[in-house]
Formats: structure tokens, C-alpha cells, sequence
């Protein structure tokens, strides 16, 4: 299957999305902090999941699959920034942090696939 099939790939695609509508309303002293900090953990999340399923061996893949997982917690972390510093509603706060915890939910499983095939291999 190719990664732009799989489900984990499609919705971190759709976060990256999200994300950059909320900080589209940030404060433009933000631009080279938060916001550039926030565009570049999101892209990194679809972007690893990409480079692990091109990588030749399921032990290879898995290393890219866990920065993917990292720059999740580093998104959510972030978001909760941006709510202590009123840049989004708790509102908009509560739907971005749902759709994080399902794409590591998706990714834990991913990553769980991929070590099933990995202690095949040995």
C-alpha cells in the first residue's frame, strides 16, 4: 500500500491543515516564534510517516515513525501554549487536541504494525 493511502498519513495531512488555519490568526509578532514553530513540528508529522514507509527495513521505518510521534507531543504542547496566551478559544484549543490524540492514536498503532514486522525479520 502506498502511504498516501494509509489513514494515519491522510489525517496528520489534515492537521497540518488545521493548524495552519488557527495560527493564520495569530499575532504577527508571533510570525518567527510560535507560528514558524508550529508550521514546521506540524509538517514533520506526515512528512516522517512519509519517509518511514520509504525506508528498506521495518527497523529503519520505526525510527522515522517515532519523530513523527515526538512532533506530536511537540504540536500539543504548543497548542496548550497557544491557549495560555489567548491566541485560540478553548473551543478551537478542544478540537485541534482531539485530532492530535487520534493521529497518535493512529501512529501508536502504525508504529505497533511496523515492530510486529520488524520481530518477524529477526
Amino acid at each position: 500500500m502506498e502511504y498516501t493511502e494509509l489513514k494515519v498519513w491522510k489525517e496528520t495531512r489534515s492537521l497540518v491543515s488545521n493548524v495552519y488555519g488557527i495560527i493564520k490568526g495569530f499575532p504577527k509578532e508571533e510570525l518567527y516564534g510560535l507560528i514558524n514553530q508550529m508550521r514546521r513540528c506540524a509538517i514533520s508529522i506526515p512528512s516522517n510517516i512519509a519517509e518511514g514507509c520509504g525506508r528498506r527495513t521495518p527497523k529503519d521505518s520505526i525510527q522515522f515513525f517515532h519523530i513523527s510521534r515526538g512532533s506530536l507531543y511537540e504540536l500539543e504542547t504548543q497548542l496548550y501554549l497557544t491557549l495560555d496566551q489567548n491566541y485560540v478559544q478553548v473551543n478551537e484549543h478542544k478540537e485541534l487536541s482531539d485530532q492530535i490524540i487520534n493521529c497518535k492514536k493512529l501512529l501508536n498503532g502504525f508504529i505497533n504494525y511496523y515492530n510486529t514486522l520488524n520481530s518477524k525479520n529477526h
